[in-house]
């Protein structure tokens, strides 16, 4: 098992600084949030230059994050989550990213499940002709206030979708706080299909509040709710063998050292793993 940061747990630096961060923090591994991702190339740096960046610094890219709202019914909305599909895997082909992340969320609320499903699988399965492309897969997360809130509707869509380039980041926060998802769930997946760990701690969303990750998992391991003990006996009795990625995903944590907060999450991940 290899450890990885998402950079999204330092996200007030850009890319580059966050890679640096990641390889002085102890991590062998990063996951790349789109927008630096964007932010980067925008100012005319290429694939091949973070490439050799990751080269450098000895880290691996685990996964682009990521490409949202891919239930959405509508066709402008299709025709931009293609385009992100062809930019982030001609990206990661080249800096030898397998995966990137799909993100389902709330426009098809009020629907019937069938019919979620159906839309949302024909928009997945398409994406992922285009990842096949490039070699590339798809992880899915299975957003805690989304109709996949679950690891069972996760692996219902999955099913739907029939590719073999789609998988599951099993995310402990979204997990649990969509309230639908036992540790010993997880335990019983099929390895095959866990693509990704999204480790952290966090609290569930107060009654008649609005979810706010940035606030609900603004927490160190052990500082808040989750059994993660629980979580880690469960990824790892399914014979799960690949990277466990620290998300922290914090607005108060964003304003702190962001070398210090990455260390911290490094050195507190090792139990757990």
């Amino acid at each position: 098992m290899k450890k990885s940061l998402h950079t999204k747990s330092v996200n007030g630096c850009n890319l580059l600084t966050a890679l640096s961060i990641a390889q002085k923090s102890g991590f062998s591994g990063v996951e790349i949030v789109a927008s630096k991702l964007d932010a980067y190339l925008a100012e005319g740096f290429t694939a091949e230059d973070l490439a050799a960046e990751l080269k450098a610094k000895n880290l691996e890219a685990i996964c682009i994050n990521d490409i949202c709202h891919i239930e959405s019914p509508r066709p402008e909305a299709l025709e931009q989550m293609l385009e992100e599909a062809h930019r982030y895997a001609e990206v990661a082909e080249i800096i030898g990213c397998k995966y990137i992340q799909l993100v389902p969320l709330v426009e098809l609320d009020g629907y019937a499940w069938d019919a979620i499903l159906d839309i949302t699988a024909n928009n997945v399965k398409q994406i992922c002709d285009i990842g096949a492309n490039h070699g590339v897969a798809f992880q899915l997360e299975a957003v805690a206030w989304s109709p996949f809130r679950s690891l069972k509707r996760g692996l219902a869509l999955i099913e739907k979708v029939g590719k073999d380039n789609l998988g599951m980041v099993v995310d402990t926060w979204h997990f649990w706080a969509g309230g639908e998802t036992q540790p010993e769930e997880v335990a019983a997946m099929d390895p095959s299909l866990i693509y990704n760990i999204h480790f952290c701690d966090g609290k569930r969303q107060a009654p008649d509040t609005v979810w706010d990750e940035t606030k609900l998992r603004g927490y160190y391991f052990n500082e808040a709710d989750i059994p993660l003990e629980d979580y880690a006996n469960a990824i790892k009795a399914s014979g799960y063998k690949g990277w466990w990625s620290v998300e922290l995903v914090s607005s108060k944590h964003w304003e702190m050292d962001a070398i210090a907060v990455a260390k911290k999450l490094s050195d507190d991940m090792d139990h757990y793993m």
